[in-house]
């Protein structure tokens, strides 16, 4: 009876890291109505070979491989609505890490990370030891022969399915039971080779450009300062979930008034992000570069490959290039080929004030202080701020202030300390939504009410959403996200073919462009036709 319960204890472990899901959808009861059909291949396999060659070993490991690639393709699907690439992604682990840190504390995630480790060893151990349960089954050698034989069949029906659902051939029906695990670590296997592929390529297209040498770009623009402004996890979520659209909606249409107070007129359209949830230099790329940064080895290529940004047109054009990065707290060389002159990095902005945990600064310190920072010069300023109060994990939130007592950031001090640690607010789904929409609600109001301060400078400014929030907080699987371009009436009227709404609030059924569209499209709005004809000879 013991060696019964053993044996059965033994395929219920295994049984249970094949069924385990990859897809926070898919992680309920209902997963154990999935016959795997490696279960017996191995079981009885391990019975037909005995404890040779350390096949117990050898399959425990892949298994356990099978396990991280599952996991890894459930934190992804999480965070960034897609699966784990493991060409692409594992640098993820590193600003993961550095998150966590920020969130729970250095030793707590050092704990965390040594536990992960601590809990695969013993997975593998359990996976050695229930395989190696069934290989010193004793059996005789008509019924090892027949094990054999049923391994064989076994296989053969696996290798059946794996080939019906990566469709290297077709059935009428999908073949009962599913080789699921072994499918998805095959088809992980085959997108690592496609990826370095299409990264092959990418680095390839990156090295043309529609624009290699073109002279006299951006002279509608007439000298005019230009101020991008990106706001962390902005997308169409604010609009269309009923959750965020109320408080976020009336925010807009109250900055609309009294942006519009100050005689600059706005229009707003959507844009299609290269990601979601997170890596919000992907989105940033793509913009600014015109090619399509989905990944990081799409990005990486991009670096490499000497393509123009957006910036370094605007330096060809006679402007000063800055960018404002509130969190860039550590090197950040790969800044050198994107066209900046300056880079102003967390540490470059006076805030003496305390920290929001992984937050450095409130959004309204950076844009209260950021024009100090800029020395006196004769060129017209193209000026990134990249804006993180609304960056995961959306506490604590800062309230809004008069600007004139922002002072040095203190003022912040008391707001810095308050609300729930994240380790407590994310027990609650419900609880991290809330803090979402009103982090967001925040880096609109600050956003909005900074801009209307320019109105008398009569700059253009551009704010864009990088990303829809994590695929749970946001509600939906959309990339889109909102970008509005406010200032002088005349130089907007040079982008009414857009087909953009006038105002902050973007018709729900306007045009969707995808994001590496803008590069060009802004160059060819704001260059007079005789440039833009000579740029198409």
């Amino acid at each position: 009876m013991r060696r019964v319960a053993a044996l059965a204890i033994a395929a219920a472990v295994i049984f249970a890291v094949l069924i385990l899901p990859n897809h926070p959808g898919t992680m309920a009861w209902g997963a154990l109505k999935r016959w795997p059909l490696e279960l017996p291949v191995l079981l009885l396999g391990m019975v037909a070979i005995g404890q040779r060659w350390g096949v117990s070993s050898i399959f425990a490991l892949l298994l356990l491989v099978a396990v991280i690639i599952k996991i890894a393709d459930f934190a992804m699907f999480t965070a960034f609505n897609r699966a784990f690439n493991p060409i692409l992604d594992t640098f993820l682990i590193g600003a993961g890490l550095s998150l966590l840190r920020d969130s729970i504390g250095g030793v707590l995630t050092v704990l965390a990370v040594i536990g992960t480790a601590g809990l695969l060893i013993l997975l593998f151990l359990a996976l050695e030891r229930s395989l190696r349960i069934w290989a010193t089954l004793s059996l005789a050698a008509p019924l090892r022969a027949s094990a054999a034989a049923l391994t064989l069949m076994g296989a053969g029906w696996a290798v059946a399915d794996v080939g019906h659902h990566l469709e290297y051939w077709r059935f009428d029906k999908s073949p009962p039971g599913s080789a699921w695990t072994t499918r998805l670590t095959l088809k992980r296997g085959i997108e690592v080779e496609q990826t370095a592929t299409e990264l092959a390529r990418f680095a390839a297209e990156a090295q043309y450009d529609t624009y290699p040498d073109a002279a006299g770009l951006l002279n509608a623009l007439e000298g005019r300062d230009v101020i991008l402004i990106w706001i962390e996890s902005y997308g169409r979520a604010s609009f269309d979930n009923p959750l965020y659209a109320p408080t976020h909606l009336e925010t807009l249409r109250v900055a609309e008034a009294e942006i519009a107070q100050s005689g600059m007129a706005i229009k707003s359209g959507w844009l299609t992000s290269p990601t979601s949830g997170g890596q919000s230099w992907l989105a940033h790329g793509a913009l600014a570069s015109g090619l399509w940064t989905s990944d990081n080895g799409r990005y990486n290529a991009m670096l490499a490959s000497g393509h123009k940004w957006l910036f370094h047109f605007a330096q060809d054009a006679g402007y000063r290039t800055t960018a404002i990065m509130p969190a860039i707290t550590m090197g950040w060389p790969e800044s050198r080929v994107m066209g900046f002159d300056t880079v102003i990095p967390a540490a470059g902005i006076p805030y003496q004030g305390a920290r929001f945990r992984w937050v450095t600064m409130p959004d309204q310190f950076t844009l209260a202080t950021y024009p100090a920072l800029l020395p006196a010069d004769p060129r017209p300023d193209f000026v990134q701020i990249a804006l993180i109060s609304s960056h995961a994990p959306w506490t604590p939130i800062p309230g809004m202030v008069p600007w004139e007592v922002v002072g040095d950031g203190t003022i912040f001090n008391e707001m810095a300390a308050r609300e729930p640690a994240p380790k407590d607010l994310w027990r609650d789904r419900d609880a991290v939504r809330d803090a979402y929409r009103r982090s967001v609600d925040y880096a609109l109001r600050v956003t909005f009410s900074h801009v209307a301060r320019l109105g008398d400078a009569a700059p253009l400014v551009i704010v864009a959403g990088d990303h829809q929030a994590a695929g749970f907080v946001a509600g939906s699987d959309n990339k889109d996200v909102a970008v509005h371009m406010i200032g002088p009436p005349k130089l907007l009227r040079l982008i009414d073919h857009w087909g953009w709404t006038d105002g902050l609030v973007p018709a729900a059924d306007g045009p969707v462009r995808r994001m590496d569209s803008f590069r060009n499209d802004f160059l060819d709005a704001f260059t007079h036709a005789q440039v833009s004809e000579m740029v198409g000879q």
